[in-house]
């Protein structure tokens, strides 16, 4: 502490009130001179270098490497930058963005800028203000530092935070719908319909109550027409979901293909196992009422009742011993 007040003082005598708010912006302008050549360094173009090896006359393969480098991605220059070198990191980052709604391929490029560009916002707001306090009056260190540093952190976390909250949104919704999806998907497989021809029905039936989980048994359908295998499609779907319910139900499925027993049977129990757990949770959810009521109920009610019982009393003392005084 002795260091650091020894610091705001050679500071504040050198470049006047405003010397450690003027270092801390001209460290900050100086750290991103430092980060700017390791940014926009251009990134490898292996398209490109595909393109300069391909002899002239494949016009195929040209135009191909045309239209994907018109397609490249404008924050792809920025990749190494933006996103976890690590691979397990970057596989976490994808999977969360995944599960939040977002499966385009630039989803966590996108995160990370955005972190930076709202960091960066409210870290200049937070500074203007700073100023504009400290032309008014007194402003201290501390206080200064509170104005600069704690805007740049919100606006850094903003994004985490709606991600967060997109993540338990997309999650609770599709934890809700479930039962009733797989309700429709046992009736269209007894009316005779394959597992394939019910998911895509099931998807396009649910869109309108529960989107999230209508783009989840689409994108099954589409790997599926893609030609990919119905149980590695299930899995994915178990893992990009992250519900315990959804991946029970992936398993069933797949033991129910492996062992040759019946769908429908198999969808039957599972259906039917899904409503009682809804009817629990609707149940656990009515029987914690109660105790979170009971806050609100001591807070709001008791201290009016004993104004109400004791108010008179301690008036009619307090009217007493002035009396006795006088």
């Amino acid at each position: 502490m002795d260091f650091l007040s020894g610091i705001m003082s050679f500071l504040t005598e050198k470049l006047g009130p405003l010397g450690p708010l003027l270092a801390v912006g001209m460290l900050g302008f100086l750290l991103i001179l430092i980060a700017l050549p390791t940014v926009m360094k251009r990134q490898r173009d292996r398209f490109r270098e595909l393109k300069d090896v391909q002899p002239a006359d494949i016009t195929g393969i040209k135009k191909k490497l045309r239209r994907t480098e018109n397609k490249v991605d404008k924050l792809e220059r920025f990749a190494q930058f933006l996103e976890p070198q690590k691979k397990e990191e970057l596989s976490a980052a994808k999977l969360n963005m995944l599960r939040a709604g977002y499966p385009s391929k630039n989803a966590v490029r996108m995160f990370h800028a955005m972190q930076f560009l709202f960091g960066i916002t409210f870290l200049l707001l937070g500074i203007i203000y700073a100023l504009v306090q400290s032309v008014n009056g007194d402003l201290s260190t501390r206080s200064m530092l509170i104005y600069t540093l704690l805007p740049c952190a919100i606006g850094y976390y903003i994004p985490r935070y709606w991600v967060t909250k997109r993540v338990e949104k997309r999650r609770t919704e599709i934890i809700e719908g479930f039962p009733d999806a797989l309700d429709l998907m046992l009736v269209c497989v007894e009316a005779g319909q394959s597992l394939d021809q019910s998911i895509i029905r099931v998807g396009a039936e649910s869109r309108s109550g529960y989107p999230s989980l209508a783009d989840e048994f689409d994108m099954i359908a589409h790997e599926m027409k893609a030609g990919k295998e119905r149980t590695t499609v299930l899995k994915d779907m178990a893992e990009r979901v992250g519900v315990p319910d959804v991946a029970s139900f992936v398993t069933t499925l797949i033991q129910s293909a492996t062992f040759g027993t019946s769908i429908a049977e198999a969808l039957r129990v599972y259906s039917a196992d899904m409503r009682d757990k809804r009817i629990m949770r609707a149940e656990e959810k009515a029987n914690m009422l109660p105790t979170k009521l009971t806050l609100g109920t001591m807070l709001f009610t008791v201290p009016p009742l004993l104004v109400i019982l004791i108010g008179p009393s301690v008036y009619g003392i307090a009217t007493m011993l002035a009396n006795m005084g006088s």
